[in-house]
Parts: C-alpha cells; structure tokens; sequence
C-alpha cells in the first residue's frame, strides 16, 4: 500500500507540474516504484525490465530531450475538462473489471487450470526448449514478443530521429566530403 500511495502521488505530481525537467525526474522515480511493486509481486524479470527501461533508459532520453528543447511547457488553450472526465470513466470501468477477477495468488485461478498446465508438460516436447519461461516467450508468445520488441525499436528509432532533427548547424567553410 506504501508503493502505490507514493506512485499516486508522484502522479499528481506530474500532472500539476509545469516544468519538465521535473516531470521527467518524478517519472524515473516512477519508474522505480513501479519496478519495486513487480519485485513484491515476484515478477523480478518484469521489476528488472522496467528498472532499466522505465528508470534508465527512457529517463536518460527524455533528459536528452529537454537538453534540446524548452524546459517549461506552455499554458493550454483550452480546459482539461475532457480528458479528466474520460480518464475518470476508464478508470471507473477498470476497478468495476477487476471486481470479477480471482483473488491475487489463488491456486484454483482459470490461468492456473488451462493454460499454465498445458505449458509446463509440452513446453520441452513442442519447443525442444528445457527454460519453460524461454518457451513461452520465444514459441508459444513469439508473435507476441517480437511486437513487443518492434514497438521498443519503433519508438527507439523515433527518440534518435527526434534528438538528430534538433541539432544547430554552426556556419563556417564548406567541407569536401571524402568517400570512404
């Protein structure tokens, strides 16, 4: 409960802030509280993925940005009326779903009694795989995984044209350029 009152009110935090050089310093810490919940949810590979994409990776480029960019951000035109009252009703219809799940860690959950099962006795006869998580993400999820990675890549390969696209020109001679 600790955890998630603090990522609450880190993001208020963000939402109320102007500047971003603190908004991104509150979303690495976030990130770290979020990877501290997946750890007390023993989901250490999830809690170390998040530490270093969520903590470091993606909070070393958005200071990179700001580097590039202004640092405060502009008044908005309009009220955030809209977006406050379709984030209250998705969130509304969040917590009326969770109501119907199982209770966290039961044994007799329905992912426990299809799926989970079938994973654990043919994971070695259909992958040839001995790791059961390696088979799950790499054959079973496959498809899965390599969005997953197309996404990261994506979005990768935007923050680097988004950082090239900034850089200042200094005049002075033209170069010849020599073909290597």
């Amino acid at each position: 409960m600790v955890l998630l009152t603090l990522m609450a009110a880190i993001t208020v935090g963000v939402v109320r802030l102007r500047n971003l050089f603190a908004v991104v310093v509150l979303g690495g810490i976030y990130s770290f509280l979020m990877a501290s919940v997946m750890i007390v949810l023993d989901a250490v590979d999830v809690a170390m993925t998040e530490a270093s994409v969520g903590a470091g990776v993606s909070t070393v480029l958005m200071l990179g940005t700001l580097y590039l960019t202004k640092t405060e951000e502009t008044r908005p035109a309009h009220t955030p009326l809209l977006p406050l009252v379709v984030a209250g009703i998705t969130g509304i219809a969040l917590v009326y779903g969770s109501f119907a799940l199982p209770p966290f860690g039961v044994a007799d959950a329905p992912i426990h009694m299809h799926v989970a099962p079938y994973y654990l006795e043919n994971s070695l006869r259909d992958t040839l795989v001995p790791n059961v998580v390696t088979s799950v993400l790499a054959s079973y999820r496959g498809y899965d995984t390599l969005g997953e990675t197309a996404v990261i890549f994506t979005a990768g390969i935007a923050v680097l044209m988004l950082l090239k696209g900034r850089r200042d020109v200094k005049p002075g001679p033209k170069r010849k350029r020599v073909r290597r």
